[in-house]
């Protein structure tokens, strides 16, 4: 995660809830999102920084089983991750962790799924370029289409 996730101890707090004897491994990794956000996500570069992380991480506990992506930018990467990890790791980015909880969340709670609009479209308020969100919004989106965004300011 980044170095905020793994400070929060936000996962291990979660996971203590649930079973105790989990143990939660925290690693931070600073240098992957400037990869994604720089567009070198793809480079040899990444690949020495993701297999150096990786390592560390494995070298903490030989006996991790599941890897969870705590940052938004990182399932960008998990392609190179999953090239560094042992075959019987699992790698898991967060987004699909949310979204199950939410998706709990909202069975668990009619009332609050009846308030929620469907079907509706998206539109991003950026307050940086629009052309820079949008080139950064096709990498995270995985699309060629064209996002709406538009910019505002405070």
């Amino acid at each position: 995660g980044t170095s905020g996730t793994i400070n929060s101890k936000t996962y291990p707090l979660e996971f203590a809830k649930t079973d105790p004897d989990v143990v939660v491994n925290g690693c931070a990794c600073p240098m992957w999102v400037p990869l994604v956000e720089n567009g070198e996500y793809d480079s040899p570069g990444a690949d020495y920084f993701i297999e150096k992380k990786v390592n560390e991480l494995m070298e903490m506990d030989p006996l991790i089983d599941t890897i969870i992506l705590g940052c938004t930018h990182y399932p960008v990467l998990q392609h190179k991750i999953e090239k560094y990890v042992p075959s019987n790791v699992t790698v898991v980015p967060q987004g699909k962790i949310v979204a199950d909880s939410l998706k709990d969340y909202l069975c668990r709670h009619p009332e609050m799924d009846e308030r929620l609009s469907k079907y509706g479209e998206g539109r991003f308020l950026t307050t940086e370029s629009v052309e820079k969100f949008q080139a950064s919004a096709k990498i995270f989106l995985n699309t060629d289409k064209t996002i709406d965004a538009h910019r505002i300011i405070f």
